[in-house]
This record gives C-alpha cells, sequence and structure tokens, in this order.
C-alpha cells in the first residue's frame, strides 16, 4: 500500500471520531481499515474486564468468537500484550498456545495460526485491552512498516476513547470514569447477560430501566433461561449495588420454618431455637432480596410476606417488637401466577404488589444466533475445569445447536456441552491444541426434539399471554432429526435472508456462521435471495 492510500484510510478513521455512530459500527470500521492496512487473516479488539478481555469487534474470525470471555491468565499471548507498552511479534514456532487457533473464519478448524501480533491499548494511562492481527501464512508480517503500525494503534486508542465517552454520554453517566469497567470484581463478571439477539437487547433495555427505580420486579420465563441472572443485573444496576443481594429459594423452604427464614426468630422461639438469628429480610436490609420460585410459597406464608411488603416492618419469631427494613425485591417464577391466582393457589393482592414491573425472559429457541454466542462462552469459561485448551464447535455442531429446540434452554445447552466437551478430549486426547467438538459429540436425537413439542411450547404460550414473544418455529414432528435440522435450516436461512432484503453478508453474520459456509448452505437448499 502506498504511503499515499495509508493516510487516506487512516483519514477515514479519523473523520469517524467526530460522526455519531454505534460503538460497534465504529469497531467494525476500525478494524476493515486495518485489514485493508496490513496483511493479515483476522484481526480483533479485546476490552480488559476484571480478568477476562471481551472481544467487542472481529474481522476474519469465527462469529462465535464475540461469545467468547478470555482469561487473561489462561491465556500467556494475550497477557503478554497486555501487559507490553509496545507492539509484540510472536515467532511462528512459539510455544505459546495462541487463543484464536481454530477460530479464523474459513480455515480448516485444526490449522494452526502462524503469524500473530498485537498491541495493548491504554487510555489515560489505565490498561483498557488490545489490538490482535494474525495471519495464517508464516512471513505475513515481515513487511509491516513499525511507525505504521503505531500510527495505527493510537488512533485505535482514541477510538475507543471517543466510543467511551460517547456512550457514557449517551446514559448519562458523565461522573463514571472512562476505565472503570476495569474494576469490574468476580461477581460482576459472572453475571454477564451474552446476547445481541433483538429479544435480549430488548431486556437488557427494560433491566435497565427498572433497575435505577424502587419498584418491585416480577422476573417470569422457562426453567433454565437464567432468572437468576436477571435478578443480579437488577441489583447490580441499581443504586443499591453496594448493598446485599440476598437469595432465597422458595420452593425448598419447609412450612414449619419458612416464617423464620425469611424473617428471622429469638432464641427459645420454638424447638430448636438455641440462638437468636436474623432472617433473609434482615440480612438483605439496604439491599435486594431474591425470591426465586416465589410461586411456590405456602398460602400461609404469602400472607405474612405482603404484610411486610405493605408495611417494611418484619416480626422475628417470638419477637413481638417490630424491625423496619429497606428491601428491594426481586422475585422470580417459571409459573403463570395470574393463573394460579385463578386456581387460588396464589393470592392476587400479593401477585399485584410482586408484579409492578413484569419482565419475561425469552426462552433460547426464540434467541437466534446467541446459541452460538452462548456455548463460545461456555465452552472458553469451562476449559479449564475440562483440562483441555482450544475446545471449538464444527460447522455441523453449530448448525445443530441452532436446529435444536432447547428445551431445558441455557441451562440445557450448558449441561450439554459438558458432555460433548469431555467426549471430543476423549477421542482426540487433553493435550491436543484444537479439540473439535463434531455434531455427532451432541448426542441430540428425534427424542430430544419431539420431547421439547410437550413441553416449552404450552409453557411459552401461557407464560405469554401478557408479554410478546418472538414467534416460535414450526413443530416438525413424525419425521426424524436429519429432515427437522434441514427444514429448520432451510426456515432460518430464509427468514434471515427476507429480514435483510437479501443481504447474503447480513444474513450469515445474523445466523452466526462464516459467508462461505452461508453461500454452500444457499446452493444446498436451493435457496435464492428475493
Amino acid at each position: 500500500m502506498t504511503t499515499r492510500s495509508f493516510f487516506d484510510t487512516l483519514t477515514s478513521i479519523v473523520a469517524d471520531l467526530s460522526r455519531d455512530l454505534p460503538a460497534t459500527q465504529r469497531y467494525r470500521n476500525l478494524l476493515e481499515a486495518l485489514l485493508k492496512l496490513f496483511p493479515c487473516d483476522a484481526a480483533a479488539l479485546l476490552k480488559l474486564e476484571g480478568h477476562q478481555l471481551r472481544p467487542l469487534a472481529i474481522e476474519g474470525l469465527t462469529q462465535d468468537t464475540l461469545g467468547r470471555r478470555f482469561d487473561v491468565a489462561e491465556h500467556p499471548r494475550l497477557a503478554r500484550l497486555l501487559h507490553a507498552r509496545t507492539p509484540i511479534r510472536f515467532p511462528a514456532d512459539s510455544p505459546l498456545p495462541d487463543p484464536y487457533d481454530g477460530l479464523v473464519a474459513d480455515q480448516d478448524l485444526q490449522l494452526h495460526v502462524h503469524d500473530c501480533m498485537g498491541a495493548s491499548l491504554y487510555i489515560d494511562d489505565l490498561p483498557w485491552g488490545v489490538l490482535t492481527l494474525d495471519a495464517i501464512e508464516q512471513g505475513s508480517f515481515d513487511a509491516i512498516d513499525p511507525i505504521e503500525l503505531r500510527t495505527f494503534i493510537s488512533l485505535t486508542e482514541a477510538t475507543v476513547k471517543a466510543a467511551d465517552r460517547m456512550d457514557a454520554l449517551a446514559a448519562k453517566a458523565e461522573h463514571q470514569q472512562l476505565v472503570a469497567r476495569t474494576l469490574m470484581d468476580e461477581k460482576d463478571a459472572k453475571s454477564e447477560m451474552i446476547g445481541s439477539s433483538a429479544v435480549m437487547t430488548a431486556l437488557k433495555q427494560e433491566i435497565s430501566i427498572v433497575a435505577q427505580s424502587h419498584l418491585s420486579v416480577l422476573v417470569q420465563g422457562e426453567t433454565g433461561v437464567g432468572k437468576e441472572l436477571v435478578a443480579r443485573q437488577i441489583h447490580y444496576q441499581s443504586q443499591r449495588a453496594q448493598g446485599p443481594l440476598v437469595q432465597i429459594n422458595c420452593a425448598a423452604l419447609p412450612e414449619n420454618l419458612a416464617e423464620s427464614e425469611l424473617f428471622g426468630h429469638i432464641k427459645g422461639a420454638f424447638s430448636g431455637a438455641g440462638t437468636d438469628r436474623a432472617g433473609k429480610f434482615e440480612i438483605a436490609d439496604g439491599g435486594t432480596l431474591f425470591l426465586d420460585e416465589v410461586g411456590e410459597l405456602p398460602l400461609s406464608i404469602q400472607a405474612k410476606l405482603l404484610r411486610v411488603l405493605q408495611s417494611g416492618e418484619i416480626q422475628r419469631v417470638g419477637r413481638d417488637q417490630p424491625l423496619q427494613v429497606d428491601v428491594r425485591i426481586v422475585a422470580a417464577t417459571n409459573r403463570h401466577l395470574q393463573q394460579e391466582v385463578s386456581a387460588g393457589r396464589f393470592r392476587a393482592d400479593l401477585y399485584h404488589r410482586l408484579s409492578v414491573y413484569p419482565l419475561l425472559v425469552p426462552p433460547l429457541r426464540d434467541r437466534q444466533q446467541d446459541v452460538l454466542l452462548l456455548a463460545a462462552y461456555l465452552l472458553e469459561s469451562n476449559q479449564r475445569r475440562l483440562g483441555a485448551q482450544g475446545l471449538r464447535l464444527s460447522e455441523d455442531a453449530k448448525l445443530v445447536l441452532l436446529s435444536y429446540p432447547w428445551p431445558g434452554n441455557v441451562r440445557e445447552l450448558g449441561h450439554l456441552l459438558s458432555r460433548a466437551a469431555l467426549k471430543a478430549i476423549t477421542s482426540q486426547g487433553r493435550d491436543s491444541r484444537t479439540i473439535i467438538i463434531a455434531a455427532t459429540h451432541l448426542g441430540l436425537d428425534a427424542h430430544d426434539w419431539d420431547e421439547r413439542i410437550f413441553t416449552n411450547q404450552s409453557a411459552s404460550t401461557t407464560l405469554s399471554t401478557t408479554h410478546p414473544t418472538t414467534p416460535n418455529i414450526k413443530p416438525l414432528t413424525g419425521i426424524s432429526l436429519k429432515q427437522a435440522t434441514e427444514q429448520f435450516q432451510q426456515q432460518l436461512i430464509a427468514e434471515a435472508l427476507d429480514h435483510h432484503q437479501g443481504n447474503q453478508a447480513a444474513a450469515a453474520r445474523q445466523l452466526g456462521i462464516h459467508r462461505s459456509n452461508f453461500y454452500r448452505l444457499l446452493q444446498r437448499h436451493n435457496l435464492k435471495p428475493s
């Protein structure tokens, strides 16, 4: 590239600094320019959040890479980049494992990255993240001009600084420090909500709205969708974030001990009460109390809970003097509480107290490409526990994950991937740099498919009476898993093309697969953009 072309490309990035662009678009433009300027096959921009690096934008890597969270301690190359203030290029024969092995798009999963380099990004003298460049062909980076590279890195730092500041202004959070997210603790990291689908984006927006209020929240959704995660997000985004978050499983409360667990007791209040004990309301004072599976509470306890919500006062069992508490209530249930009220199993007045702001967590089958982001996140976070590295999904495995209806939602996905990873590790060896999880390792069959029809469709129907959801996938009964998978793929691809008005690249990006694989699927299913 000539010097003029180099600076023309830089000028377009500089022009973006003054434009009102979403951060994602700003970062995508940046990486597209990087691939024009330097001889690389893939690039990524990763932000430091606690002890992990989170990909914000990628080019040339598989779409599920965005779901991964790279623990700095487990990835020595990324650790070296992060702690150096100058660009680093790793030798092609470096023994350090490459975090992107098997993730370069349109390449054999067993093919390893040969040329790898990158640089740390610092904002106001604090580490913000890293920029990485990768190439399949050895020696690709021999001709890179170090001055041009440092110039681009400086421009990258200016871009992320502008993006952070604009995001802060848009959120009316000017008081937050530019790199406040680097102080995020482990609890916050574990409470991250993975997903960029329309329904998840809408849910995140609802959470951000209600979190700043004092309103009680009722979180509804099928088993395994992540209702506890929503409760944690509400707490951490609220003004009570520095206070306690206390959780109690209402389904596990014995009726004779429920009052003591919730409100506490004094010594001698009943047989076995050898000491004074604070209840969950008292412990949660100044914070949030999460009542999980609230629909399982006995009616006798519901009446006492209602009194506390009305007055803000509790009484320990055996004590007459009330205690004043300041507690925000978040409740969760997989039951349809309005139907429970009609059946006389749940108090109407308590239901209205709890559901001041109802939230519906969408089932995994309605979250489109989020399945692949979640799968990548779960595989990356579980590699150490499984004693392996480089866990990757084959293209066939990805298509099966997208096709399956997930009656157990995110919880089922996590369990299934753990089993599949163990099978793949056993067959390929723990010392392999890249371990490929194939469709056969997933172990999904037609029985699993049919099971969904009798479980989650009925659950979705009852829960959606008060909250709209995206349309359910058409039932595919009486056919083999292969036929069901083919029909589902065809339907999903056709809908994606229709949604993006025939734009194949956009449709492929929505489905989380590389463009070349998308084109092959179009040919196989004899589909043409309208």
